[in-house]
């Protein structure tokens, strides 16, 4: 019963995701843009005709980023209404942010496009914006991971020898997680 309960609740919590971005990205294009849809996966635009739905996009996702898309699902669940509005309000913060920037990127660059390669650059500059930050994360992980246990041996030889003086006292301590919330 439980985890088909878990089942029933990660297709739907799938379905609130895919139907708030495909809600949020037909805003998008209602709000004065002409053209299509960026498809990342084949570096293609799309014609407005062309969009597809929140179920397709999802299966073409890769592995790794369907687990992510799951994982977010779980947790969002778990949300109460509140970190709902907060993390929405988040999202939309950081969306008008990179917007900015890919705005003050093409002003830079001295360009002078039309509103279709306008997008076509904005899209661009966001999806290889969000490579660099995938990047950027592994390496930090990657070095994070590999410090860690020279800290964890650090801090086992401090409190092992304060544990072996004479008159000490041990105090436990919480356990502190280590893996970030992503």
């Amino acid at each position: 019963m439980g985890r088909r309960f878990n089942v029933i609740s990660a297709t739907i919590a799938l379905s609130v995701f895919a139907s708030y971005f495909s809600f949020a990205q037909g805003q998008q294009q209602k709000s004065g843009r002409l053209g299509g849809s960026f498809d990342r996966h084949n570096n293609q635009f799309r014609s407005p005709g062309e969009r597809r739905g929140p179920g397709e996009r999802f299966f073409q996702l890769s592995p790794e980023e369907r687990q992510a898309f799951r994982k977010n699902a779980e947790r969002w669940l778990r949300m109460n209404p509140e970190q709902q509005k907060l993390l929405r309000q988040r999202y939309e913060l950081h969306s008008q942010q990179l917007k900015n920037e890919a705005e003050a990127t093409l002003r830079q660059s001295g360009l002078r496009l039309d509103q279709n390669a306008r997008d076509q650059f904005e899209a661009r500059y966001l999806q290889e914006r969000r490579k660099i930050e995938r990047q950027l994360r592994e390496q930090f992980e990657a070095k994070r991971d590999q410090e860690l246990p020279q800290l964890n041996e650090r801090l086992k030889k401090e409190f092992q020898s304060r544990q072996s003086t004479p008159g000490a006292t041990s105090t436990s301590t919480p356990a502190v997680s280590v893996t970030p919330i992503r």
